[in-house]
């Protein structure tokens, strides 16, 4: 879907540049947009290996198990059954330890492997080998991740120093602000339709019991 969106984006811009005579300025553009690209890449590289490096030190030092325990509570009200002790909950405290300090990229890889243990114990629980839905699991991770809840949006401040602005932090506390107020919306989203969910199942169970009788 994404491939043909930029496809027709670019027909767009091409067709509209040839249109208006505007050719020789719409290469220009595409050239110099590529050089800057390149060039943010390589900034946006340097402080994802920085702060993924950090990260790494963290768990290697014991602190990401020490910040795991402390968000123990957190994750049992999020993800109920979730067994206590699974080696999911590293994964999904990395994450969000992660998306915290603003850094998206370094979350990433926690948030896939999150992803892989939630489809190994929805196996599990349902003894079907072959996940095709979402759990409930899943589904409030995914959220919770786009909701992402930042004190330092580090990426951000990457980028508004990338192209100079004057004062790059001064997005610090409106982010803060709007990722509070996403995250609580999400959580409770999330708690709503869980429970729901819950009864959902509990009242089909209880009529094809029904029906067996």
């Amino acid at each position: 879907m994404l491939n043909k969106l930029w496809g027709f984006m670019i027909l767009i811009g091409l067709s509209f540049g040839i249109i208006t005579g505007e050719v020789e300025a719409l290469s220009n553009a595409a050239i110099d947009s590529a050089g800057e690209a390149v060039s943010l890449a390589i900034t946006m590289l340097g402080i994802m290996a920085l702060w993924t490096g950090l990260i790494e030190i963290a768990r290697r030092s014991g602190l990401l198990d020490i910040l795991t325990r402390k968000l123990a509570p957190v994750l049992r009200f999020l993800f109920p059954r979730i067994p206590e002790g699974h080696r999911v909950n590293e994964y999904i405290a990395a994450n969000i330890i992660a998306n915290i300090l603003g850094l998206g990229w370094a979350a990433t890889p926690m948030g896939l492997k999150s992803m892989k243990e939630f489809a190994a114990l929805e196996r599990e629980r349902t003894g079907n080998e072959k996940v095709s839905k979402a759990s409930d699991e899943m589904c409030t991770f995914l959220v919770i991740n786009i909701s992402s809840l930042q004190l330092i949006p580090v990426n951000v401040i990457a980028y508004r120093s990338q192209y100079g602005s004057t004062n790059p932090a001064a997005v610090v506390l409106p982010g803060l602000l709007a990722t509070i107020v996403s995250t609580v919306v999400a959580v409770v989203f999330c708690r709503i339709m869980c429970k729901k969910g819950e009864k959902e199942n509990i009242s089909g169970n209880c009529k094809k019991i029904e029906k067996k009788l």
